[in-house]
């Protein structure tokens, strides 16, 4: 059966109000992006629905507020016109969030709003027995939450230093915001475990000595914001988006073959035996994804 055919007040985009009578509409913007064509279509949208106002919501989205439940169909073929359809919050993949990443940002290691994209066009909406949130940051400054999210990726480098280059000017030491640098008898010297694998030392560095090593994303699995925040935790460290994409799929398909449903993600990590979940994601080991 067609998505259609279930027709649109089923659709997690759809958010019935206090007031039954009416439904506020979510949509559908990975990584809260869109045109400024899209953005106007969204507010003449609104007007003609009588609505003076939307609403920017955590998750990069607009929502249109107080929409008549005998107008949804109405509501849902103009939106999808406009290139901003019905999104998703119930028990699916919900609007994928990204940081601006290297477009934008100078401390980003990563293109984060590609990889949103990416993500959105292979999962968004995707059902769920447990509601999915993935949250990218390009760098493990976090502005977006990942580790807070079922799903999160955050972008990271490992820096370089080639022994005997190093001026010990201690420039790097300072930027370092982890205290994981200390120049001793005139070289920088990093404690690899206080390092978070930002890149600001390779980005501080006045004479460029500090090279990028390795280029990566870090996968989390489990984390969750609300009343009873948990991090996630450490699942994989890969060095492409191919790489990410593929895992993040597998990783979909395991809870949603073997999840169960009405726990958070996060409360069933033990249940499910986190490390051999961990190895069979990772591996490629489930029945049906060799």
């Amino acid at each position: 059966m067609e998505e259609a055919d279930l027709g649109l007040h089923t659709k997690g985009g759809v958010i019935t109000q206090k007031n039954s009578d009416y439904c506020t509409i979510r949509t559908r913007m990975p990584a809260g992006v869109l045109s400024v064509g899209k953005m106007r279509g969204i507010a003449d949208i609104a007007e003609e629905f009588g609505q003076d106002a939307v609403h920017l919501t955590t998750r990069q989205t607009i929502e249109i507020p107080h929409i008549h439940y005998t107008r949804l169909e109405e509501i849902g073929e103009k939106l999808q016109k406009n290139g901003t359809p019905v999104g998703s919050e119930k028990d699916e993949v919900v609007n994928i969030v990204a940081c601006p990443g290297t477009d934008r940002c100078k401390y980003a290691n990563i293109d984060s709003i590609s990889l949103a994209k990416k993500l959105d066009e292979k999962l968004f909406g995707k059902d769920m027995p447990v509601k999915m949130r993935i949250s990218i940051s390009a760098c493990p400054y976090a502005c977006t939450s990942p580790i807070l999210n079922e799903i999160g990726i955050t972008g990271i480098v490992k820096p370089l230093r080639t022994p005997g280059l190093c001026t010990g000017c201690g420039h790097c030491a300072g930027y370092c915001r982890e205290s994981a640098i200390e120049v001793i008898n005139g070289e920088a010297h990093v404690d690899e475990s206080k390092c978070f694998m930002c890149g600001i030392c390779i980005e501080s560095c006045i004479f460029k000595l500090i090279e990028i090593e390795k280029r990566g994303f870090l996968i989390t699995v489990g984390g969750r914001r609300g009343r009873h925040p948990k991090l996630g935790r450490e699942l994989a460290e890969v060095e492409t988006e191919d790489e990410v994409v593929d895992i993040i799929d597998r990783l979909v398909y395991w809870v949603y073959r073997r999840a169960w449903s009405g726990r958070l993600l996060s409360d069933q990590l033990d249940d499910i035996q986190f490390e051999k979940f961990r190895e069979e994601i990772v591996n490629g080991k489930q029945n049906g994804q060799a």
